[in-house]
């Protein structure tokens, strides 16, 4: 990697795997940044790290062809060939993360550590948007994941495509719930509910403090969010910071969208429906978390019985735990392993679509129901329409 410039801010890291096709996209979109105003990002405030592993066609050429066609870009190119026990893409996102929380601390201390995919297009104010969450108070920063679907009127691809949508309903809508119910105020409405390796960036503090990226064969980025929340830091969910991915169903990690999307087409084809979490259960699980959060912060010893009466664990046992722990984060996941109370079961997508309206609407005016569904409903095309516009 060549060394960082002075200017450095923002370390964007890249891990490719067989990505040849793709990857000139996506480093034009990271090449083409402007700040939110339209104007160009100064050069050298950012740079890109790319990591060919394991790689059985050109990408690391591909990678530095493009170094040449946008001369102002600060782009390093690596090649690595990891051992089988190692080649996944938590560890090559972790050599990548580490390398990059290396460099900005050698330049200025601190920084950000922004991570994208090779087969995505960041939005033209991506990194801009970032910087501005991290100014104002985050530790991290979750972008918003569209995903580019290709123009086919098969049947099966419409479907999986109306089964996408659905799903991205039902979750948007429970962060709505999840908002009026227990709002966090690093995380405040409007926001989403994505935090994955596509559209992902924290600070060099933070990542140090939670022991950087866990190495795990796939999901790695989720495991570092739960990191994140262990450690009570500020998770921000921008709708701000945008992304587009492609719809590949053959992808390079086990467990990722592609996996998700293959098993929506397989569902579709046998005609069945997906299960999602119950968002009665799920409010109910919310009002508890609210309750013992305030519990927590308030320094009582002895937590009422009625709170540990529904989270079905002794009163002692919860004392104890909030006693020794360190954070509400951990004493959160603590009870969402051992508390009964907490349990919740898996209902069918429809049904949960139907039953949200109605919880959101005991919590928040009507007029904010309805301005959220109908925002909901227009979110896919219009999306994609702004980033196919930005990639001409």
């Amino acid at each position: 990697m060549p060394p960082p410039r002075a200017n450095l801010q923002v370390s964007i890291i890249i891990p490719a795997k067989d990505e040849a096709a793709g990857l000139p996209a996506t480093l034009a979109a990271l090449a083409t940044q402007t700040d939110l105003a339209g104007r160009p990002l100064p050069a050298g405030c950012f740079e890109v790290l790319v990591l060919a592993n394991n790689c059985a066609d050109a990408t690391a050429e591909i990678a530095r062809r493009q170094a040449h066609r946008w001369p102002h870009l600060a782009l390093g190119v690596a090649e690595i060939n990891l051992p089988k026990a190692q080649a996944h893409v938590g560890r090559a996102r972790r050599l990548l993360m580490d390398e990059a929380c290396a460099r900005l601390e050698l330049v200025r201390g601190t920084g950000i550590i922004a991570s994208t995919d090779a087969d995505t297009r960041v939005a033209p104010t991506w990194v801009a948007a970032i910087m501005a969450e991290i100014a104002a108070g985050a530790d991290a920063v979750g972008g918003r994941i569209s995903t580019e679907f290709y123009q086919d009127d098969q049947p099966e691809l419409r479907s999986l495509r109306r089964i996408q949508t659905r799903d991205a309903a039902y979750r948007l809508l429970c962060t709505r719930l999840e908002h009026a119910i227990d709002p966090a105020p690093a995380d405040p409405w409007p926001r989403h509910h994505q935090h994955f390796g596509a559209s992902l960036a924290i600070t060099t503090r933070a990542y140090r403090r939670v022991g950087g990226l866990p190495e795990v064969r796939f999901l790695e980025d989720e495991a570092l969010c739960q990191r994140l929340r262990q450690h009570d830091l500020a998770l921000r969910h921008s709708p701000r910071v945008q992304v587009l991915t492609s719809a590949r169903r053959e992808g390079r990690v086990e467990v990722g969208l592609s996996w998700q999307l293959r098993e929506w087409l397989r569902m579709s084809q046998q005609q069945r429906e997906p299960h999602v979490e119950n968002p009665n259960q799920l409010a109910r699980q919310w009002r508890l978390r609210r309750r013992l959060r305030a519990h927590w912060a308030s320094g009582t010893r002895r937590p009422p019985e009625t709170l540990a009466a529904c989270l079905a664990v002794p009163v002692a046992v919860l004392q104890e735990q909030v006693r020794q722990a360190p954070t509400f984060g951990m004493l959160w996941e603590w009870a969402l392993a051992n508390a009964p109370g907490l349990r919740i079961d898996l209902l069918p997508l429809s049904w949960a679509l139907r039953v949200l309206p109605p919880l959101i609407l005991a919590h928040e005016p009507a007029p904010v129901v309805a301005e959220a569904v109908v925002e909901l409903s227009a979110f896919p095309a219009s999306r994609a329409g702004t980033f196919r516009a930005a990639a001409r």
